[in-house]
Protein backbone atom coordinates (compact mmCIF):
# COMPACT_ATOMS: atom_id res chain seq x y z
CA UNK A 1 0.00 0.00 0.00
CA UNK A 2 1.32 3.41 -1.00
CA UNK A 3 1.84 6.34 1.32
CA UNK A 4 -0.84 8.24 -0.59
CA UNK A 5 -3.34 5.47 0.13
CA UNK A 6 -2.44 5.39 3.80
CA UNK A 7 -2.92 9.14 4.05
CA UNK A 8 -6.27 8.93 2.24
CA UNK A 9 -7.38 6.11 4.53
CA UNK A 10 -6.44 8.01 7.69
CA UNK A 11 -8.17 11.18 6.49
CA UNK A 12 -11.30 9.28 5.43
CA UNK A 13 -11.49 7.41 8.72
CA UNK A 14 -11.36 10.78 10.51
CA UNK A 15 -14.16 12.14 8.30
CA UNK A 16 -16.22 9.05 9.07
CA UNK A 17 -15.60 9.35 12.81
CA UNK A 18 -16.76 12.99 12.73
CA UNK A 19 -19.85 12.04 10.74
CA UNK A 20 -20.74 9.21 13.13
CA UNK A 21 -20.32 11.49 16.12
CA UNK A 22 -22.56 14.11 14.51
CA UNK A 23 -25.26 11.66 13.41
CA UNK A 24 -25.53 9.71 16.69
CA UNK A 25 -27.73 11.15 19.47
CA UNK A 26 -25.94 13.01 22.27
CA UNK A 27 -25.83 11.51 25.78
CA UNK A 28 -27.28 14.85 26.91
CA UNK A 29 -30.57 13.89 25.25
CA UNK A 30 -32.97 11.62 27.17
CA UNK A 31 -32.56 8.61 27.45
CA UNK A 32 -28.94 9.54 28.11
CA UNK A 33 -27.66 6.10 29.10
CA UNK A 34 -28.96 4.50 25.90
CA UNK A 35 -27.43 7.24 23.76
CA UNK A 36 -24.14 6.89 25.63
CA UNK A 37 -24.16 3.15 24.97
CA UNK A 38 -24.93 3.69 21.27
CA UNK A 39 -21.87 5.92 21.00
CA UNK A 40 -19.77 3.46 23.01
CA UNK A 41 -20.67 0.72 20.52
CA UNK A 42 -19.94 2.77 17.42
CA UNK A 43 -17.22 5.36 18.05
CA UNK A 44 -13.48 5.07 18.69
CA UNK A 45 -12.82 1.68 17.19
CA UNK A 46 -12.79 -0.53 14.15
CA UNK A 47 -11.07 -0.36 10.78
CA UNK A 48 -14.03 1.39 9.09
CA UNK A 49 -13.64 -0.85 6.04
CA UNK A 50 -17.25 -0.32 4.98
CA UNK A 51 -17.10 3.50 5.05
CA UNK A 52 -13.78 3.36 3.20
CA UNK A 53 -15.47 1.31 0.49
CA UNK A 54 -18.30 3.86 0.30
CA UNK A 55 -15.88 6.75 -0.25
CA UNK A 56 -13.66 4.81 -2.66
CA UNK A 57 -16.62 3.76 -4.83
CA UNK A 58 -17.97 7.30 -4.70
CA UNK A 59 -14.74 8.56 -6.21
CA UNK A 60 -15.51 6.59 -9.37
CA UNK A 61 -18.40 8.91 -10.15
CA UNK A 62 -17.46 12.15 -8.32
CA UNK A 63 -20.13 11.69 -5.66
CA UNK A 64 -20.75 14.69 -3.36
CA UNK A 65 -19.10 14.52 0.07
CA UNK A 66 -22.31 15.06 2.04
CA UNK A 67 -24.07 12.08 0.46
CA UNK A 68 -21.00 9.91 0.94
CA UNK A 69 -20.74 10.87 4.61
CA UNK A 70 -24.34 9.87 5.20
CA UNK A 71 -24.02 6.60 3.30
CA UNK A 72 -20.76 5.75 5.06
CA UNK A 73 -22.18 6.53 8.49
CA UNK A 74 -25.37 4.57 7.82
CA UNK A 75 -23.59 1.41 6.76
CA UNK A 76 -21.14 1.62 9.67
CA UNK A 77 -23.99 2.12 12.14
CA UNK A 78 -25.67 -1.01 10.76
CA UNK A 79 -22.37 -2.85 11.16
CA UNK A 80 -22.02 -1.63 14.76
CA UNK A 81 -25.55 -2.77 15.62
CA UNK A 82 -24.81 -6.21 14.19
CA UNK A 83 -21.68 -6.56 16.33
CA UNK A 84 -23.57 -5.58 19.49
CA UNK A 85 -26.19 -8.26 18.88
CA UNK A 86 -23.69 -10.87 17.65
CA UNK A 87 -21.70 -10.54 20.87
CA UNK A 88 -24.67 -11.14 23.17
CA UNK A 89 -24.96 -14.39 25.18
CA UNK A 90 -27.84 -15.63 23.01
CA UNK A 91 -25.60 -15.37 19.93
CA UNK A 92 -21.78 -15.66 20.04
CA UNK A 93 -21.45 -14.76 23.75
CA UNK A 94 -18.27 -12.70 23.51
CA UNK A 95 -16.79 -10.37 26.11
CA UNK A 96 -14.33 -8.41 23.96
CA UNK A 97 -14.85 -6.27 20.86
CA UNK A 98 -12.49 -3.69 19.34
CA UNK A 99 -10.20 -4.06 22.32
CA UNK A 100 -12.80 -3.16 24.95
CA UNK A 101 -15.64 -4.92 26.80
CA UNK A 102 -18.66 -5.69 24.66
CA UNK A 103 -21.79 -3.61 25.22
CA UNK A 104 -23.68 -6.25 27.21
CA UNK A 105 -20.65 -6.64 29.49
CA UNK A 106 -19.96 -2.92 29.91
CA UNK A 107 -23.65 -2.09 30.39
CA UNK A 108 -26.11 -5.02 30.55
CA UNK A 109 -27.95 -7.36 28.18
CA UNK A 110 -31.17 -5.35 27.99
CA UNK A 111 -29.23 -2.20 27.13
CA UNK A 112 -27.25 -4.08 24.47
CA UNK A 113 -30.47 -5.30 22.88
CA UNK A 114 -31.88 -1.78 22.80
CA UNK A 115 -28.60 -0.34 21.50
CA UNK A 116 -28.74 -2.64 18.50
CA UNK A 117 -32.39 -1.84 17.85
CA UNK A 118 -31.81 1.90 18.14
CA UNK A 119 -28.70 1.87 15.96
CA UNK A 120 -30.53 0.03 13.19
CA UNK A 121 -33.28 2.66 13.20
CA UNK A 122 -30.71 5.47 13.35
CA UNK A 123 -28.90 4.17 10.26
CA UNK A 124 -32.01 4.53 8.10
CA UNK A 125 -32.78 7.93 9.57
CA UNK A 126 -29.28 9.12 8.64
CA UNK A 127 -29.47 7.72 5.10
CA UNK A 128 -32.93 9.13 4.37
CA UNK A 129 -32.19 12.71 5.48
CA UNK A 130 -30.10 15.47 3.90
CA UNK A 131 -29.77 16.57 0.30
CA UNK A 132 -30.04 14.32 -2.75
CA UNK A 133 -32.47 13.04 -5.34
CA UNK A 134 -35.45 11.44 -3.53
CA UNK A 135 -35.65 8.47 -5.92
CA UNK A 136 -31.95 7.75 -5.47
CA UNK A 137 -32.21 7.99 -1.71
CA UNK A 138 -35.17 5.61 -1.69
CA UNK A 139 -33.17 3.11 -3.77
CA UNK A 140 -30.26 3.45 -1.33
CA UNK A 141 -32.51 2.87 1.69
CA UNK A 142 -33.96 -0.23 -0.02
CA UNK A 143 -30.49 -1.55 -0.81
CA UNK A 144 -29.27 -1.15 2.77
CA UNK A 145 -32.46 -2.72 4.14
CA UNK A 146 -32.11 -5.77 1.91
CA UNK A 147 -28.41 -6.14 2.74
CA UNK A 148 -29.20 -5.99 6.46
CA UNK A 149 -32.23 -8.28 6.63
CA UNK A 150 -33.17 -11.90 6.22
CA UNK A 151 -31.79 -12.17 2.68
CA UNK A 152 -28.58 -10.48 3.78
CA UNK A 153 -26.68 -10.08 7.03
CA UNK A 154 -29.35 -11.38 9.43
CA UNK A 155 -30.01 -14.37 7.21
CA UNK A 156 -26.31 -15.20 7.18
CA UNK A 157 -26.18 -14.98 10.96
CA UNK A 158 -29.19 -17.30 11.21
CA UNK A 159 -27.41 -19.86 9.04
CA UNK A 160 -24.25 -19.42 11.11
CA UNK A 161 -26.08 -20.12 14.37
CA UNK A 162 -27.80 -23.15 12.85
CA UNK A 163 -24.49 -24.53 11.54
CA UNK A 164 -22.58 -24.90 14.80
CA UNK A 165 -21.14 -28.40 14.95
CA UNK A 166 -22.13 -29.22 11.37
CA UNK A 167 -19.79 -30.12 8.52
CA UNK A 168 -20.85 -27.67 5.80
CA UNK A 169 -19.84 -28.09 2.19
CA UNK A 170 -17.76 -25.35 0.60
CA UNK A 171 -20.82 -24.09 -1.30
CA UNK A 172 -22.86 -23.93 1.90
CA UNK A 173 -20.09 -22.09 3.73
CA UNK A 174 -19.77 -19.62 0.87
CA UNK A 175 -23.52 -18.99 0.81
CA UNK A 176 -23.52 -18.26 4.53
CA UNK A 177 -20.71 -15.73 4.28
CA UNK A 178 -22.01 -14.05 1.14
CA UNK A 179 -25.03 -13.18 3.26
CA UNK A 180 -23.46 -12.62 6.68
CA UNK A 181 -20.43 -10.58 5.59
CA UNK A 182 -20.62 -10.03 1.85
CA UNK A 183 -24.06 -8.42 1.63
CA UNK A 184 -23.11 -5.37 3.70
CA UNK A 185 -19.76 -4.98 1.94
CA UNK A 186 -21.59 -5.07 -1.41
CA UNK A 187 -24.03 -2.47 -0.12
CA UNK A 188 -21.11 -0.25 0.92
CA UNK A 189 -19.65 -0.30 -2.60
CA UNK A 190 -22.99 0.26 -4.34
CA UNK A 191 -24.11 2.99 -1.92
CA UNK A 192 -20.93 4.91 -2.64
CA UNK A 193 -21.34 4.53 -6.39
CA UNK A 194 -25.06 5.37 -6.30
CA UNK A 195 -24.23 8.60 -4.47
CA UNK A 196 -22.61 9.78 -7.70
CA UNK A 197 -24.85 8.52 -10.51
CA UNK A 198 -27.59 6.15 -11.60
CA UNK A 199 -25.60 3.00 -12.28
CA UNK A 200 -25.68 1.28 -15.64
CA UNK A 201 -26.06 -2.49 -15.86
CA UNK A 202 -22.37 -2.76 -16.76
CA UNK A 203 -21.33 -0.62 -13.76
CA UNK A 204 -23.44 -2.69 -11.40
CA UNK A 205 -22.16 -6.00 -12.78
CA UNK A 206 -18.51 -4.98 -12.42
CA UNK A 207 -19.02 -3.64 -8.89
CA UNK A 208 -21.01 -6.76 -7.94
CA UNK A 209 -18.14 -8.99 -9.09
CA UNK A 210 -15.65 -6.88 -7.15
CA UNK A 211 -17.87 -6.90 -4.05
CA UNK A 212 -18.43 -10.64 -4.15
CA UNK A 213 -14.67 -11.24 -4.27
CA UNK A 214 -13.75 -8.89 -1.43
CA UNK A 215 -16.72 -10.02 0.66
CA UNK A 216 -15.63 -13.63 0.56
CA UNK A 217 -11.95 -12.68 0.96
CA UNK A 218 -12.80 -10.69 4.08
CA UNK A 219 -14.34 -13.75 5.72
CA UNK A 220 -11.57 -16.11 4.62
CA UNK A 221 -9.00 -13.77 6.17
CA UNK A 222 -11.14 -13.50 9.31
CA UNK A 223 -11.07 -17.29 9.62
CA UNK A 224 -7.30 -17.35 9.10
CA UNK A 225 -6.73 -14.64 11.72
CA UNK A 226 -9.02 -16.37 14.22
CA UNK A 227 -6.77 -19.42 13.91
CA UNK A 228 -3.40 -17.61 13.89
CA UNK A 229 -3.58 -14.28 15.75
CA UNK A 230 -3.95 -13.51 19.46
CA UNK A 231 -6.74 -11.63 21.21
CA UNK A 232 -4.62 -8.52 21.83
CA UNK A 233 -3.92 -8.20 18.11
CA UNK A 234 -7.49 -8.92 17.02
CA UNK A 235 -9.22 -6.81 19.64
CA UNK A 236 -11.63 -9.72 20.15
CA UNK A 237 -11.39 -13.25 21.50
CA UNK A 238 -9.05 -15.32 19.33
CA UNK A 239 -9.68 -19.00 18.58
CA UNK A 240 -13.37 -18.66 19.34
CA UNK A 241 -14.57 -20.27 16.11
CA UNK A 242 -12.71 -23.48 16.85
CA UNK A 243 -13.75 -23.40 20.50
CA UNK A 244 -17.40 -23.01 19.50
CA UNK A 245 -17.08 -25.74 16.83
CA UNK A 246 -18.08 -23.41 14.01
CA UNK A 247 -17.46 -24.31 10.37
CA UNK A 248 -14.75 -22.06 8.86
CA UNK A 249 -12.58 -21.98 5.76
CA UNK A 250 -9.62 -23.07 7.86
CA UNK A 251 -11.49 -26.06 9.28
CA UNK A 252 -12.75 -27.00 5.80
CA UNK A 253 -9.74 -26.26 3.56
CA UNK A 254 -6.80 -25.97 5.94
CA UNK A 255 -4.69 -22.89 6.68
CA UNK A 256 -2.49 -22.84 3.59
CA UNK A 257 -5.34 -23.40 1.14
CA UNK A 258 -7.39 -20.70 2.86
CA UNK A 259 -4.55 -18.21 2.49
CA UNK A 260 -4.23 -19.12 -1.20
CA UNK A 261 -7.98 -18.68 -1.66
CA UNK A 262 -7.81 -15.18 -0.16
CA UNK A 263 -5.08 -14.22 -2.64
CA UNK A 264 -7.08 -15.61 -5.56
CA UNK A 265 -10.16 -13.67 -4.49
CA UNK A 266 -8.05 -10.51 -4.28
CA UNK A 267 -6.89 -11.09 -7.86
CA UNK A 268 -10.52 -11.57 -8.92
CA UNK A 269 -11.42 -8.26 -7.31
CA UNK A 270 -8.65 -6.46 -9.18
CA UNK A 271 -9.76 -7.97 -12.49
CA UNK A 272 -13.34 -6.82 -11.96
CA UNK A 273 -12.22 -3.19 -11.74
CA UNK A 274 -10.59 -3.07 -15.17
CA UNK A 275 -13.51 -1.21 -16.82
CA UNK A 276 -12.99 1.73 -14.45
CA UNK A 277 -9.27 2.21 -15.14
CA UNK A 278 -7.10 4.35 -12.86
CA UNK A 279 -10.16 5.94 -11.25
CA UNK A 280 -10.63 2.70 -9.27
CA UNK A 281 -7.20 2.70 -7.63
CA UNK A 282 -8.63 3.20 -4.14
CA UNK A 283 -10.84 0.13 -4.58
CA UNK A 284 -7.77 -1.82 -5.73
CA UNK A 285 -5.92 -0.71 -2.61
CA UNK A 286 -8.84 -1.65 -0.36
CA UNK A 287 -8.93 -5.16 -1.81
CA UNK A 288 -5.24 -5.49 -0.89
CA UNK A 289 -5.93 -4.09 2.58
CA UNK A 290 -8.67 -6.64 3.21
CA UNK A 291 -6.44 -9.56 2.28
CA UNK A 292 -3.20 -8.30 3.86
CA UNK A 293 -4.65 -7.09 7.18
CA UNK A 294 -3.37 -8.60 10.41
CA UNK A 295 -6.37 -7.82 12.62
Amino acid sequence: MSQDFRQWMKATQAVCEDALSAFLPSPDIIPGRLHEAMRYATLDGGKRVRPLLVFAAGKLFDAPAELLSRAAAAVEIIHAYSLVHDDMPCMDDDALRRGKPTVHVHYDEATALLVGDALQAQAFSVLSEGDGDPATKLAMVRLLAQASGSIGMCGGQAIDLASVGLALTRDQLEQMHRLKTGALLRASVLLGAMSGKVLSAADTAALDTYSAAIGLAFQVVDDVLDATADSATLGKTAGKDAADNKPTYVSLLGLSASQQLAEQLCNNAHAALQPFGAQAQLLHDLADLIVQRTA
